[in-house]
């Protein structure tokens, strides 16, 4: 993907790293369309970044994702990117259906269904272009189980497999597929996360993973330093210890 010159279009972009992300890739000389569901958060963004078009969005709504799709391409149809940002994460108690069952519906409507929903709104216009870029968004939790939020866990490894099998499908096209795979980062996703020291500031974030995707423009995968730790375990031969560190059970505190 180049870092420049792009048409892009994020939704679930109105916080967190999908608007770091807008705004970083906005600085660098791309056309950014962000969607969100909440018209009020578009209107003030748009208001502070007019550079920068908003479109309403609500990717565990079908209808939804069909009718911003029509009014992103019927306003952009130079659009070459789709970064499918948009995900939740919430905990979950799996002794007891009642503890996980409707959070666990919510997580793979939104996380899995929704990418899916969006290339298939978006695929044949993006083969149309030259140069276009499908770009996924995983985990490190796609590679290494946190023990507190399993639906989400899955999810994230559900979009890792999707990405390595849209890749070979589309190689025949001008699409590329990128899959951008997070460390916990300092956003709202999850309650706390925002101050939490352990989780990756996220300006550092956008300043690698813009770093890379300049550096490495053919990548089939962007991994900042920091989610290698999860992303490769099982490679290194020690994924029950990235486990065990993880979700804090480590005997020896490493």
């Amino acid at each position: 993907m180049d870092i420049s010159g792009n048409t892009i279009f994020i939704p679930g972009a109105t916080s967190g790293i999908g608007l770091a992300l807008a705004l970083a890739l906005t600085e660098r000389g791309n056309k950014v369309i962000i969607g969100g569901r909440r018209t009020a958060i578009l209107e003030q963004l748009a208001a502070e970044h007019p550079e920068i078009d908003t479109v309403v969005i609500d990717t565990a709504d079908p209808g939804s994702i069909t009718a911003a799709a029509k009014e992103v391409l019927a306003g952009h149809p130079s659009l070459n990117v789709l970064i499918a940002m948009a995900g939740i994460m919430q905990v979950e108690d799996w002794h007891r259906p009642e503890g996980f069952l409707a959070s666990a519906e919510r997580v793979v409507t939104t996380n899995v269904l929704g990418p899916i929903r969006l290339v298939a709104a978006f695929v044949e216009h993006l083969q149309s272009r030259p140069d276009a870029t499908i770009v996924t968004v995983s985990s490190g939790l796609a590679f290494t189980p946190l023990r507190v939020t399993p639906s989400y866990n899955a999810s994230k490894a559900a979009i890792h497999m999707l990405s390595e099998s849209l890749r070979l499908q589309l190689s025949d096209t001008s699409v590329k597929v990128l899959e951008l795979e997070p460390p916990s980062v300092r956003t709202p996703l999850m309650p706390g996360q925002e101050d939490n020291e352990h989780a990756m500031p996220l300006d550092e974030f956008i300043d690698e993973v813009m770093t890379l995707i300049e550096t490495q423009p053919d990548a089939k995968e962007i991994q900042v330093e920091r989610v290698k730790f999860l992303r490769y375990g099982e490679a290194r031969g020690d994924y029950d210890h990235v486990v065990s560190v993880l979700n804090g059970t480590d005997p020896h505190g490493r």
